[in-house]
């Protein structure tokens, strides 16, 4: 995708067929044009019909964000202004029940990708001297639990990632920013969970949009969002 004639800028999005990334893609229409990256390719397509009439230019991209050679080409030459990096899985179980496909998968989607993505677009921002990169972590980047050996380790390494980041690029003029939210309402959750008191995907998206709108002399590099409390239901 390149600029389009109206010079919006491009937002690149993944995991942006559900959840918190649809929410993202649905608050950055409006102001940008949008690069939609899932494996989903029927559900991108929605997605990207809600964006349109937001008032968006829209790339779908169907692909798998674990493996880097895929990545990697179909993010070939995109340029893309702000890049926020969603994607993110979790199983939640004590570690002597997980199995090594449970624990690969949640370190491929949640740590390597990472790679992969970012490695693809920030070049770009770089060689023009501006971009953002935000990257969507958790609370559970800086506390543990039992149950959350891998994933708790995964969002602990997108902290010192992002941090690292940060400081190497930051005088290149690309800002870095983590997200971490505590309890959203999504479907990270099993079946009967009470959600009625988490955030919701557009408070995240809420945070979003407030790191990379900040002005161009200011950065917003850690911003928590967490429920108010779980004994309190949203507001209907």
């Amino acid at each position: 995708m390149t600029p389009s004639a109206n010079s919006r800028p491009v937002a690149l999005i993944t995991g942006a067929s559900r959840g918190i990334g649809h929410a993202i893609a649905l608050r950055l229409a409006p102001t940008h044009d949008l690069a939609l990256v899932a494996r989903d390719a029927s559900r991108l397509a929605d997605v990207a019909r809600e964006c349109e009439v937001l008032g968006a230019s829209v790339q779908c991209i169907a692909a798998d964000v674990q493996n880097g050679l895929m990545t990697a080409q179909r993010l070939d030459g995109l340029h893309v202004d702000v890049l926020v990096n969603n994607a993110g899985v979790a199983v939640m179980k004590p570690f002597l029940e997980m199995t090594a496909e449970e624990w690969h998968r949640q370190v491929d989607v949640n740590v390597n990708a990472l790679f992969h993505v970012t490695r693809a677009v920030l070049p770009g921002m770089v060689a023009r001297g501006r971009g953002h990169v935000c990257i969507i972590g958790s609370t559970a980047g800086r506390n543990t639990f039992v149950g959350g050996t891998c994933y708790a380790g995964t969002k602990h390494f997108v902290m010192g990632f992002a941090e690292s980041l940060m400081l190497e690029v930051r005088d290149a003029g690309v800002g870095v920013s983590v997200i971490t939210p505590g309890s959203v309402d999504t479907d990270l959750f099993p079946a009967g969970t009470n959600r009625t008191w988490m955030l919701e995907p557009k408070n995240v998206a809420d945070a979003v949009g407030f790191a990379i709108e900040a002005p161009a002399h200011m950065l917003v590099h850690r911003l928590e969002v967490r429920p108010l409390s779980p004994k309190r239901p949203r507001a209907s």
